[in-house]
């Protein structure tokens, strides 16, 4: 047999759920019917294959660039109806559910700003783009899944993605800073005093609390629509949406109560919690 042979025996969730296995989404993926897991563990697949591009740092800029064209013509193909090597699951993913091609297209360009960056101090407009790209595309995407109804689906998709990412923005603060990222709004920084885009000079600046504390209340108010919109459908049809805010609130929680002074101990939930949110979710 030939390896694309090989390929198209394997059920598609196998290697695709193996990438997932070490996301924060893993449990909450886990408890959908099994269609839309393997749905979901191929959308998960996707971002995982363009983010280790994006953070490939030791790797030569253009060479990630061409790697991030591929998708995009591998991308196309699938719309096509032709059949690309790896992709087949994907493809099902995308016929199932009706899964838009242009969210894709935006992850990858999100994926692409990283690449030409490194991003220091974007200004909000630049972020909040940025947010929609790498974030609440990967929820137009996922509510597709989800089958909530379009309109919903998308204003879920902005709020809930944002709030996300604005998370983790604020864990990793010190992660981004040694690559010499730095995602925190230039208005914010100048409005604060702080007038260097360095990271490391950011990061050791007494007003830093007062950027992060404006990322939290931006985050929160993110999060509190999404919430009013999960809220007026079905818990079945939400659970797995449910599960990922519960995680990231109480994720931003810790962030709080650690607050954003040096040295920033890593915040991240034990198995014990995720168990407990999924379970708590998963009883309907």
């Amino acid at each position: 047999m030939t390896a694309e042979v090989l390929d198209d025996l394997q059920h598609p969730e196998d290697e695709a759920s193996k990438r997932a296995l070490g996301s924060s989404f893993y449990a909450a993926m886990r408890i959908m019917p099994p269609g839309q897991r393997e749905a979901m563990f191929e959308i998960y697949s996707f971002c995982r294959a363009v983010d280790d591009i994006a953070d490939d740092i030791e790797g030569d800029a253009e060479a990630r660039l061409r790697k991030l064209d591929l998708w995009r013509r591998d991308i196309d193909a699938v719309y096509r109806g032709e059949r690309v090597r790896g992709l087949s699951g994907l493809a099902v993913a995308v016929r199932d559910f009706g899964l838009e091609r242009e969210d894709f297209r935006a992850v990858i360009d999100g994926m692409e700003t990283d690449v030409r960056g490194p991003v220091r101090a974007p200004s909000f407009e630049e972020l909040d783009l940025y947010c929609d790209r790498v974030a609440s595309a990967v929820g137009r995407l996922s509510v597709k899944v989800f089958r909530m109804p379009d309109h919903e689906g998308r204003e879920l998709s902005e709020h809930l993605g944002r709030a996300l990412q604005l998370t983790n923005i604020l864990r990793d603060l010190d992660d981004d800073a040694a690559i010499s990222r730095l995602y925190l709004p230039h208005e914010f920084l100048v409005d604060e005093g702080i007038e260097s885009v360095d990271p490391d000079t950011v990061l050791a600046h007494p007003a830093l609390g007062e950027v992060c504390n404006r990322i939290v209340k931006l985050a929160r108010w993110h999060f509190a629509e999404a919430d009013r919109i999960m809220k007026a459908h079905p818990r079945r049809m939400v659970r797995t949406p449910r599960v990922m805010s519960e995680a990231y609130k109480a994720i931003l929680s810790g962030l709080i109560k650690r607050g954003f002074k040096p040295p920033r101990t890593r915040v991240k939930l034990s198995k014990p919690r995720i168990v407990y949110i999924v379970l708590r979710h998963c009883v309907v």
